[in-house]
C-alpha cells in the first residue's frame, strides 16, 4: 500500500471482510474477489480521530500503531536480484483495521476491536510468475499486533521488526508454503514526510487525509526461497507508512500510484487520483527525492501521465494500462514505466493490480534507468468504458 492513497478503499473493504473472518470464514472464501471500485464508501467514522492538520512526528513512537485512527498500514515493496542477475519483486503489506473506536471489555484474551490483514506477493520476472497470498487475524492472543519499542508489527509468521531505538535495521520475514522471504533493510536516506509536513490531503472534505511518511531507498539483502530453490538476493526496497480515518471523495473513482527508484540516485513518487470521467483530481500529489535525501513536493499539474496500451486480465476481465509515460517537465525528466510481468493482478479478497516495474527514459540529455512499484485500481470493464 503503499501505498499511498491506494489503500483507502481497500481498508474500508477490510472492515466488512474482518467481520466476516470472525463470523463465517467459509462464507468469506466463497465470496471471491471484490473490485476495489466497489468499496469506496466512506463508512462510519464516528468516534475515530481524523487527520485535519499537520502534526509533529515522533520516532520511534510513530513507527508503532495509532489505534485512535480507523485504518493503518505498513507497506514494503522492493526489487531484488541474485548474483546471476535473476530479478524478483516483492510486496509485504500489513494492515491494522479497527472494528470499533472503543476498546473491548477485558474479560477475554481473545476479545479485541482490532483486526489485521496481510498481503504478500512475489514476482519471478524470469519465469513470468506472480505469486500472491493473503491472511487475516484478530489483534489478540499474540496472533497479530504492532508495537513501537522494540519495533514490531506481525501477522502470525509475517513480520517487520527493528530494535529498541528504532525501525532500522529492519528485519522482514514472510513465508507461505514453499515461498519465503527473509531480508534485512537499512535506511539509505532520511525519512520523507509526504504532502504538507506529513499531512496528505486527499480531497476538499476536511479530514479526508492521512498522516503519511516514507523511506524511499532502503538497501536490502537476504534470502528468497522459491519452490525449494534458495537465492541470495540484494536490491532496494521502499517503505510507506500511513494512518487515517478517510475515504475517497464523491467525485473520485480510483488511483494510480508510482514509486520509482532511478539509477541516478533519485526517487519519484506520485499518486494520481482519478475522477469518474478519467481525468486527474487536483488533490493528486507526489514527491521528488534527490540524491542527498532532500524532498520536493510535486503537485498535480507538475506531472504528465499517459497510459500506453492495454492489458486485459484473462481471469477478471479487468482492463489496465499496459505501460505508462511519466513526464516531469520542470526537471526535464521523461520516463517509461513498464511492468516486469504483465499479470501482477492481486486477485485476493480485494482485487487490484500491483507489481514490479522497469523504468527507462531520459533526464535532460542523459539516458536513465530504474525500477519501482506500480499500483492501479478501478480498471474493471465498466470503468474502462469512459
Amino acid at each position: 500500500m503503499n501505498k499511498q492513497y491506494g489503500w483507502y478503499g481497500l481498508l474500508l473493504v477490510g472492515l466488512g471482510v474482518a467481520l466476516a473472518v470472525y463470523l463465517d470464514r467459509p462464507r468469506l472464501k466463497r465470496a471471491g474477489s471484490v473490485a476495489v471500485s466497489a468499496a469506496l464508501g466512506s463508512g462510519d467514522s464516528t468516534g475515530y480521530q481524523r487527520a485535519y492538520q499537520p502534526r509533529p512526528f515522533y520516532f520511534p513512537d510513530d513507527h508503532g500503531p495509532h489505534p485512535e485512527f480507523r485504518n493503518e498500514w505498513w507497506y514494503v515493496t522492493g526489487n531484488l536480484a541474485d548474483a546471476a542477475g535473476r530479478q524478483f519483486g516483492y510486496q509485504l503489506t500489513l494492515f491494522r483495521i479497527a472494528l470499533s473506536p472503543d476498546p473491548p471489555a477485558g474479560d477475554s484474551a481473545w476479545r479485541t476491536n482490532q483486526v489485521y490483514m496481510g498481503h504478500f506477493a512475489v514476482t519471478d520476472a524470469a519465469n513470468g510468475k506472480h505469486h500472491t497470498f493473503e491472511r487475516f487475524s484478530r489483534g489478540a492472543a499474540g496472533l497479530a499486533g504492532a508495537q513501537a519499542t522494540p519495533f514490531r508489527v506481525w501477522l502470525e509468521n509475517w513480520q517487520l521488526s527493528g530494535t529498541e531505538s528504532g525501525a532500522f535495521p529492519m528485519q522482514l520475514q514472510a513465508r507461505d508454503g514453499d515461498i519465503a522471504l527473509n531480508l534485512t533493510l537499512r535506511a539509505g536516506k532520511p525519512v520523507v514526510l509526504q504532502g504538507d509536513r506529513g499531512l496528505s490531503q486527499k480531497s476538499a472534505t476536511p479530514g479526508n487525509a492521512s498522516y503519511y511518511y516514507s523511506y524511499t531507498r532502503l538497501p536490502a539483502s537476504g534470502v528468497m526461497v522459491l519452490n525449494d530453490q534458495i537465492f541470495q538476493v540484494a536490491g532496494f526496497s521502499w517503505l510507506d507508512r500511513e494512518w487515517s480515518t478517510s475515504a475517497l471523495g464523491p467525485a473520485q473513482s480510483g488511483w494510480d500510484w508510482f514509486a520509482l527508484q532511478l539509477d541516478d540516485g533519485r526517487e519519484v513518487m506520485f499518486y494520481r487520483l482519478r475522477h469518474r470521467d478519467g481525468s486527474m483530481d487536483s488533490f493528486s500529489r507526489g514527491v521528488l527525492v534527490d540524491q542527498d535525501g532532500q524532498a520536493r513536493l510535486l503537485r498535480w499539474d507538475e506531472v504528465n501521465l499517459q497510459p500506453l496500451g492495454e492489458w486485459v486480465s484473462p481471469y477478471s476481465g479487468d482492463r489496465y494500462p499496459a505501460a505508462w509515460r511519466l513526464q516531469l517537465p520542470s526537471e526535464n525528466l521523461e520516463l517509461t514505466v513498464t511492468p516486469k510481468v504483465a499479470d501482477q493482478e492481486m486477485r485476493l479478497t480485494v482485487r487490484y493490480w500491483e507489481g514490479a516495474v522497469a523504468v527507462t527514459g531520459r533526464a535532460g540529455e542523459r539516458q536513465i534507468q530504474g525500477q519501482g512499484y506500480l499500483e492501479m485500481t478501478r480498471y474493471d470493464p465498466a470503468a474502462s468504458q469512459h
